[in-house]
């Protein structure tokens, strides 16, 4: 599947904030990348650019490719709340988000890698599909055969992320997908309502 392996860096530098975690690289030149990207007079951009821009940093942040990002959208426009809400919470029930957020894996990406290669499970059945939709009470652990994977294990000694939304047993590395999370339960600087006025017109 195409998806962006190349230098996370230059993505961030783009949307002139660290949306893949710390990065001392993005530190030293928080500028656009390219020619002209530490010219201070660049033009205003367009309505229709800052709505791209934001869409694209959304995607991105989560590892979602477009046709993935517009079904999920659609599907946000079909239920219940405010669209642009329930968009960032279907990307935050993604089984490599929940994984991520737990402390399981470092990054998303990290996170994707350990549920495409079976070492999760979702209420004690292997899940190795990264977009699973997570519902509230599901419980996700690491498969005992992988526990003592030392990424899994150096990963876990570094988080420090609390989530409210989210419970994690160290000791048994199983996690609860508790409840879904309300916005402002959601650290991410996105401005969803650019997204769905791009979408909607």
């Amino acid at each position: 599947m195409a998806r962006y392996t190349g230098p996370k860096t230059k993505i961030a530098r783009k949307f002139g904030e660290a949306i893949f975690g710390d990065d001392k690289s993005f530190e030293k030149r928080n500028y656009p990348p390219g020619q002209h990207g530490n010219n201070r007079r660049r033009g205003k951009k367009s309505e229709y650019a800052v709505q791209l821009m934001e869409k694209q940093k959304a995607k991105y942040t989560y590892g979602i490719l477009e046709r993935q990002f517009r079904n999920m959208f659609e599907k946000a426009t079909r239920a219940q709340g405010i669209t642009g809400e329930v968009l960032l919470q279907l990307c935050e029930s993604r089984l490599d988000n929940v994984v991520y957020r737990m402390g399981i894996a470092p990054s998303r990406r990290a996170a994707r890698q350990l549920v495409s290669h079976r070492h999760l499970t979702v209420n004690g059945e292997l899940v190795n599909i990264p977009s699973y939709q997570l519902k509230a009470g599901d419980v996700v652990g690491v498969r005992e055969k992988s526990k003592s994977l030392t990424a899994i294990q150096d990963s876990l000694a570094n988080s420090s992320s609390v989530y409210e939304w989210i419970t994690f047993n160290n000791e048994t590395k199983q996690g609860t997908y508790v409840s879904v999370p309300a916005r402002v339960q959601i650290p991410e600087n996105i401005n969803e309502q650019f997204i769905v006025e791009l979408y909607s017109k």
